[in-house]
């Protein structure tokens, strides 16, 4: 029995039985392998702008503490749930693993919905859920960053909330804060960023000049948007994109920098225009060169992989790919060439490690070479990845998960029980 259940977990769960076996792990090792060293649910009551007391629920899990602190996201959403936020703590702990860097993987969320707070009621929700936090995180601990749902501004109350108790300014006990209150430049954007620059890399390897590629984004939140911005910079035709309220193709191409101003002024895509809507759902099966799904987990799934007309898979979001797909894709062969979560949107992890060094340290980087940093590091890991999966011939998500899975056992190993 355990307290991790729900559809993400058991993807997760699937995922690893699937490296485990594929690396040879004897079973009495896969159980700490996979399940958390800590799970936290809070309470976090507060007072409504009518003056109603309103208690939402929330959540952190810390995988491991092994090579260094936990570290990630905080998402604000109604799908929040112990199973979810386990499975995405479990995928963070792979993810920086592969790209070398010293943490263990975490994730928190509440479950609510952001966008029917007031901001004073979002502040009152910030600062008591990592009030309530305090005792299990720290900058050597648990270090948090934005997620779903969160942005620049949580994190700074975070920060505040988390420093107001030290009775000093913490800057490091969170990444993804704003340059103004310890923040790195470069971090808003470093998950979009390196989604692109692998597309990139994928695009070279493939024979594919971006001048001649098109591309479809599925979600056009921080990740979404800022590929969409970036392959339409590099020479992609972007055909279509989409949010929660409404998707767009047009077969000539959109005019990314229009959508970018529309979402500037209403928070969403609905409302764009009438002509280009097309119906979301179909709009990951579009003939494309380049899929980019930045929203949900589990979108492309085994009923829907075979019917995939991209020749690059760029997973921006966690978990966008079912086990099931994945078989799919893999009877498949080559035709489509997957960069796999774990490393495609492992940007924004990078460059949340470059803030934390940064605010330990007390010496900051211009843009230029936070970027620089990033693009390099990202280099590096996807030759690791494509290498190993041409070597032993296997796709590049089984490669990418035994590297950072191998990475956290021997960590494990080594040290003992303990952490």
């Amino acid at each position: 029995m355990t307290i991790y259940t729900g559809p993400v977990f058991e993807m997760c769960r699937q995922q690893f039985t699937a490296i485990a076996d594929h690396l040879a792990i004897p079973e009495d090792e896969r159980d700490r392998l996979l399940y958390p060293k800590r799970a936290i649910t809070i309470s976090c009551p507060i007072h409504r702008d009518d003056g109603s007391v309103a208690v939402f629920q929330g959540y952190r899990v810390q995988h491991h503490l092994s090579l260094g602190p936990t570290k990630g996201g905080t998402r604000f959403s109604t799908s929040v749930d112990i199973g979810e936020v386990a499975a995405l703590a479990v995928w963070m702990s792979w993810k920086c693993a592969l790209a070398g860097l010293p943490y263990g993987g975490a994730k928190g969320g509440v479950t609510v919905d952001p966008a029917a707070l007031s901001r004073r009621e979002l502040e009152a929700l910030s600062r008591r859920y990592m009030q309530e936090m305090i005792p299990f995180v720290g900058p050597h601990t648990d270090v948090m960053a934005p997620d779903m749902g969160t942005n620049e501004q949580v994190m700074a109350w975070f920060m505040d909330t988390y420093s107001m108790y030290q009775g000093r300014t913490v800057t490091e006990i969170v990444t993804g804060k704003p340059v103004a209150t310890g923040g790195t430049e470069g971090r808003r954007e470093a998950t979009g960023l390196g989604v692109v620059h692998l597309v990139g890399s994928a695009l070279e390897k493939l024979g594919i000049s971006p001048a001649r590629a098109t591309a479809i984004v599925q979600g056009f939140g921080n990740v979404g948007s800022v590929a969409a911005e970036a392959l339409y910079a590099r020479g992609v035709r972007v055909l279509g994109v989409s949010d929660h309220t409404a998707a767009y193709y047009d077969p000539k191409g959109l005019n990314v920098p229009a959508l970018l101003r529309h979402v500037a002024e209403h928070g969403v895509l609905a409302g764009f225009s009438r002509e280009l809507a097309c119906d979301p759902d179909e709009l990951l099966f579009q003939r494309c060169d380049i899929l980019v799904p930045a929203a949900m987990e589990q979108v492309i799934t085994g009923a829907n992989a075979a019917r995939l007309q991209c020749r690059i898979l760029a997973e921006g979001a966690n978990g966008p790919t079912t086990p099931e797909a994945d078989h799919v894709l893999a009877e498949r062969g080559d035709e489509v060439f997957v960069i796999p979560d774990i490393l495609c949107n492992s940007g924004g992890v990078i460059v949340s490690y470059f803030e934390w060094v940064q605010d330990l340290q007390q010496f900051f980087w211009g843009r230029d070479e936070v970027i620089g940093r990033l693009y390099g590091h990202l280099d590096r890991v996807f030759h690791q990845v494509t290498e190993r999966a041409a070597r032993e011939r296997v796709p590049n998500r089984v490669a990418a998960m035994a590297i950072g899975v191998a990475k956290v056992r021997d960590a494990r190993k080594t040290r003992g029980l303990f952490p």
